[in-house]
């Protein structure tokens, strides 16, 4: 099972969740070390970047942008 992790790695002060790919520090070390808790990360991972985007954050691709603002090419 591939990580879910999209190279964004910039967290919500609120939650602790990426808004890249709603994982915490917490998970994505589980990820790394525990095989068997990933299924239940990546269950939770939808809900909270629902969240996150119904509080007004950019998340996903959408919150991958330059320092300048510009969206960077995927």
């Amino acid at each position: 099972m591939g990580s879910p992790c999209i190279d964004v790695c910039r967290y919500d002060e609120a939650t602790g969740w990426c808004v890249g790919c709603g994982m915490t520090r917490k998970d994505k070390k589980a990820w790394k070390k525990q095989k068997p808790a990933r299924p239940g990360i990546r269950e939770a991972l939808p809900g909270r970047l629902h969240a996150l985007e119904a509080a007004g954050k950019a998340v996903g691709k959408a919150a991958r942008q330059k320092k300048d603002g510009k969206r960077k090419d995927d």
